[in-house]
């Protein structure tokens, strides 16, 4: 029971980590998206490459993985560039939720790639996850309706890198995978940052390595959190994510989500309760 309660505070602060991530991509402005991305994995690499270096672990993996390495790498880097964007376009708990649609995208990609079996439980919440979005993102032929495209866009890619990870979690050290990722992120967001650079002031510059700091900050307290628990017990409690990014969102610029976004909120947490109790069943199942 200890383990387990560690285990629900370092995935709380891990989803205080990315709301507050969240918000300083936000309070950076206009700022474009892909000179963003790369401030904000410029910290994860120095980070990675730290402890690489430290438990003397592989730069750029094992040959057989490379293949996976790179798509994980080309997933996680569209994923970060559309959730900046949508970050920049819309409400903070809006583009949060969008985001917070991956675990459904890795559930349905790891059916179709991994071969992973997938249950009517499993169909439903994915389903009713779905009809969230389309509540938040209200479907429209109007310009305003592309942020919250991009943003379901964002929780897809998110979905895709991490059914990447899943394949590499026994193949590969999680630092490698982060320096790896972060290295070909950095690389393919300076190539385009060159073409569209835009001068930072000071408080531009701070804000985005402070959005650095708190993305690592939450991916090495996730990363402990499942060190202490099966995903299966604690998962739920990353949708705090949600509350967080709303608190924030109404402090600093007062946004309130209209009412069918509240809607496609209550559909994709409903979603995640049914994931959550239907793995929590099957893990107690298995034990047995």
């Amino acid at each position: 029971m200890k383990n387990k309660n560690l285990a629900i505070f370092f995935l709380i602060i891990s989803a205080l980590g990315f709301a507050l991530m969240s918000t300083f991509v936000k309070l950076a402005g206009d700022v474009p998206s892909m000179e963003k991305a790369f401030f904000r994995n410029l910290v994860s690499f120095l980070v990675a490459l730290f402890m690489i270096i430290k438990n003397k672990q592989s730069l750029i993996g094992k040959k057989e993985n490379r293949m996976a390495l790179i798509g994980r790498s080309f997933a996680g880097t569209l994923g970060i560039i559309f959730n900046f964007y949508a970050i920049g376009h819309m409400n903070l708990s809006d583009s949060s939720m969008l985001n917070k649609l991956s675990p459904f995208f890795l559930i349905l990609f790891s059916y179709l790639f991994l071969k992973e079996k997938i249950s009517l439980t499993q169909i439903t919440a994915v389903i009713i996850a779905f009809i969230g979005s389309l509540f938040i993102i209200k479907p429209s032929f109007d310009v305003e309706t592309i942020p919250y495209l991009i943003g379901f866009i964002s929780g897809a890619s998110a979905g895709a890198a991490y059914t990447f990870v899943r394949y590499l979690r026994d193949k590969e050290a999680p630092a490698t995978i982060v320096f790896f990722f972060s290295s070909f992120s950095m690389i393919v967001t300076g190539v385009f940052m060159l073409f569209n650079f835009k001068p930072l002031s000071l408080t531009e510059f701070t804000y985005l390595m402070l959005a650095g700091v708190f993305a690592s900050v939450g991916q090495f307290a996730i990363t402990n959190a499942y060190k202490y628990a099966p995903a299966s017990e604690i998962s739920i409690f990353d949708y705090t994510n949600i509350i967080f990014a709303a608190i924030i969102g109404f402090i600093l610029w007062g946004e309130i989500p209209d009412i069918l976004s509240y809607i496609g909120y209550a559909l994709i947490l409903t979603a995640a309760l049914f994931t959550f109790f239907y793995n929590k069943k099957l893990s107690k199942t298995t034990v047995s």
